[in-house]
Parts: C-alpha cells; structure tokens; sequence
C-alpha cells in the first residue's frame, strides 16, 4: 500500500463555495483514475490537544497498491486538472507519502 496525504491551507478569503468544490471534486474525480483505490477528503478538525494541528483548512488522501501507481496518478489529466482548477486558491500545500 502507498498512502499520499495532502493539507492544503487556502488562500484569505476563499469562498466556502470553492473549498467545498475541491472537496467535491476529490470524492467524485480522483476516483475514476485507474490506480487510485480509495479517496478521502474534507475539511479539518478543530481539536483542542497538543499534539493535533489544525490549522489546515482542507485533506486529501489517497491510497495506492504500490508506488507505481501513485507515478501512474502524478500526471493523470484528472490529477492535473484538480491541480490547475483549484490552486489558485492555496496559500500552502504539504504533502506526506508513505507505504
């Protein structure tokens, strides 16, 4: 299994309305490319432990069989596409890969 987990801080003033596009879009999307086996994305969670950072507004993980796929997805057109949509409205992005 590889996991790829993205946190995206967005920009001031993004609307509601777009980050719940990004959201949209990951769920609906991502989905159909060939590698990608299971999506989750959402809003973050306000917690008031130490050990939990919340200060980013949206995640996204996706998990792969192997790495070959996360290659597979890097330059999918609908990867690509979410890039070119939406990142515009990010101030920040950070991205854990493991497996």
């Amino acid at each position: 299994m590889f996991v790829h987990v993205v946190l995206f801080w967005c920009k001031p003033g993004t609307p509601e309305t777009v980050k719940q596009a990004i959201v949209d879009y990951a769920h609906k999307q991502m989905p159909t490319i060939p590698s990608v086996r299971h999506v989750w994305a959402g809003r973050s969670v306000a917690s008031a432990r130490d050990v939990v950072d919340s200060s980013y507004d949206l995640g996204l993980c996706v998990i792969f069989d192997n790495q070959a796929g996360h290659d597979v997805y890097q330059p999918h057109d609908i990867h690509q596409n979410f890039i070119k949509l939406f990142s515009s409205h990010w101030a920040k992005v950070r991205v854990f890969d493991y497996k």
